[in-house]
């Protein structure tokens, strides 16, 4: 198959195009600015690529060239914060069913659409609203899978990396809101598990597809456990008032400093596990254990039959 993966340069969208290539598949890889400084996996040596300006291909034809000659398409591209001329509307709605559009009128091109876990209605945070839009304007086409995964750990994400610094401090400040649960994914298995789904010849008929490792962690469980991890003596938790985190928040989307927004706040005062988890279903195997010596046991995410 030829695979044709948006956000290719991204965390998960560079891991997907190797998992890829490790399949068998010829990956196309999808960006802003092909032939990326940024490091990618060694399989990827060989992918093409292909430019790609998600925020200006909000009409189905814009997508007939890039489409030429693709099997499937792996959809990872999102935006924490807006920038200019690129809003939440166009990448996370827009965009994707005017590409959903185009890949039913012709002849229904697998699409994979990687979304988010916890997104509901009553969401204050445009990021949450937008990502939900996307998906009901996705929801009901035969050839569209929705995948969900959970929080993704893994060398090399920008949200990853501010985890471990900040679990490098001696003092971790969590927001007393931050109550919820999370079921941690390493990018690897998740990158794989996106693969598979690719290939419908290899999967259930799912719609919508939840993804998430084996344990259930609060915020400050997940600090605790990456910086045990590193071998380090266990750090001061120090809970943030409600309304301190919440002004944090807003001010870290305002300077787009830290990858801590409000609508991560916003997902995290509830729990945002998969149900059911289909991770171990499709890697015929557990999903590797984040932080395994050193993790707390929480309640595991429950498990596809």
């Amino acid at each position: 198959m030829k695979v044709l993966v948006l956000g290719g340069t991204g965390f998960l969208g560079r891991h997907v195009a190797a998992a890829l290539v490790r399949r068998g598949h010829a990956a196309v890889i999808g960006s802003r600015q092909p032939r990326s400084a940024r490091p990618m996996p060694p399989e990827t040596g060989h992918c093409a690529w292909c430019r790609v300006h998600l925020e200006r291909m909000t009409k189905p034809g814009d997508w007939d060239a890039a489409l030429e000659g693709i099997d499937a398409v792996v959809n990872c591209v999102g935006i924490l914060r807006p920038r200019p001329r690129e809003s939440y509307d166009q990448v996370h709605h827009r965009a994707p069913a005017a590409l959903a559009a185009a890949c039913g009128r012709l002849g229904a091109k697998r699409l994979i659409h990687v979304s988010a876990l916890g997104l509901h209605d009553d969401a204050r945070s445009g990021f949450i609203r937008s990502k939900l839009a996307g998906e009901r304007a996705l929801s009901g086409a035969a050839h569209v899978v929705i995948v969900r995964p959970s929080l993704l750990d893994g060398e090399g994400g920008f949200g990853a990396r501010w985890i471990r610094r900040v679990a490098s401090w001696p003092v971790h400040f969590v927001p007393d809101e931050a109550r919820g649960r999370i079921a941690v994914i390493d990018v690897h298995d998740a990158a794989a598990a996106i693969a598979i789904l690719c290939e419908p010849q290899r999967t259930p008929d799912w719609r919508v597809v939840e993804l998430g490792g084996g344990d259930a962690w609060s915020m400050g469980e997940y600090l605790a456990a990456t910086r045990a991890a590193m071998g380090l003596p266990p750090a001061k938790q120090v809970r943030v008032p409600a309304w301190c985190a919440r002004l944090t928040s807003r001010l870290c989307d305002l300077l787009h400093w830290t990858p801590f927004s409000f609508g991560h706040l916003e997902l995290l005062r509830s729990d945002n596990l998969p149900n059911p988890n289909r991770a171990p279903v499709l890697l015929g195997r557990a999903p590797a254990r984040i932080a395994e010596d050193t993790a707390p046991r929480g309640a595991a995410p429950q498990s596809a039959a």
